[in-house]
């Protein structure tokens, strides 16, 4: 009777507590979510990580087609861009970039989900249409652009003269304006098919019934649009802008596709600044720094928009 007892109080005294139990299974879940994530660190870590540690080394020396072995320089590098007239000009012109394309892509993108999203014959195929710019390469586009916008047999000059908006033709693309506008319509052409898709998503998920019960009291387009649709879609207009800022800081093939970054570096952006410093003048280091510099304009708002999908998981 006594054994019995002291094995009672052994099993007592032994038995996990549900908090214990817990804490091993989540121990179990994380060790499982890590090995989960491992191949996709380890191709982040050759495909991006290596690339920028290499690059950051690279920034702390001078390393160009004179100098065959690279001289260490420290920070010389970052000294002599920020008081490049040039490299200040690419960051203004990013940043004006980086607006406009943000801005009408998304304002463009949401109008068009919003139209999308209302019932009526052909919808779907319409749908499925809308969406060939954006599965269409961007250097292409770029192309079909540089035709609309050539100076001799453009389509833009010939729909104008037709109009009487201009007498003589012009040559769009050797203006400061003209090339701006035209790697701002390429890039929000490419975009819209995007994030007319989140929107859908989102639009997807708002009653319907809502809509039509402001609408039977007297609400207009305005007020629908202020008062339930963007309201209803706010969480899905933060993602894409902050992924539009991503993406557009990013661009390079269509811009350099269509203008090389000129006329007089009118749409020199940071990504055609890297390719020029490392493939036109062979300064290897100076292309380095530069990329780090563009590198620090974009975690910004994928900082931010990390810390958005963290809240949604939460």
């Amino acid at each position: 009777m006594p054994t019995d007892l002291s094995q009672a109080a052994d099993a007592r005294t032994f038995r996990p507590s549900p908090h214990a139990k817990r804490g091993g299974l989540r121990a179990g879940q994380g060790r499982f979510g890590v090995m989960l994530l491992l191949p996709a660190l380890i191709a982040f870590s050759l495909i991006v990580l290596s690339p920028f540690v290499q690059a950051l080394g690279l920034s702390l020396y001078k390393y160009t087609i004179s100098t065959p072995e690279p001289i260490f320089v420290g920070l010389a590098n970052f000294k002599k861009l920020l008081a490049d007239p040039t490299v200040r000009g690419s960051f203004v012109t990013t940043a004006v970039y980086v607006f406009f394309t943000t801005f009408f892509s998304i304002t463009l993108g949401l109008a068009w989900a919003i139209i999308l999203n209302e019932p009526f014959k052909g919808r779907n195929a319409l749908r499925g249409i809308s969406l060939l710019p954006w599965i269409m390469p961007a250097t292409v586009s770029a192309f079909i652009f540089g035709w609309i916008f050539n100076s001799r047999y453009g389509v833009l000059n010939a729909v104008a003269m037709e109009f009487g908006f201009i007498e003589h033709p012009q040559a769009w693309l050797s203006t400061t304006s003209g090339a701006m506008t035209a790697i701002v319509m390429v890039k929000v052409w490419l975009s819209i098919p995007l994030f007319m898709s989140f929107f859908l998503a989102g639009l997807a998920s708002m009653d319907r019934e809502q809509i039509e019960a402001a609408r039977v009291d007297g609400a207009g387009n305005y007020n629908v649009l202020k008062d339930h649709i963007l309201p209803h879609l706010r969480p899905v207009i933060l993602v894409v802008v902050v992924l539009g800022m991503i993406g557009n800081l990013q661009q390079f093939d269509s811009i350099y596709a269509l203008t090389g970054g000129g006329p007089v570096r009118a749409t020199s952006v940071l990504s055609v600044e890297v390719y020029r410093r490392a493939f036109e003048q062979w300064d290897i280091g100076m292309a380095a720094t530069i990329g780090v510099l563009w590198v620090a304009t974009i975690l910004p708002p994928a900082y931010f928009y990390l810390r958005q999908l963290m809240k949604g998981a939460e």
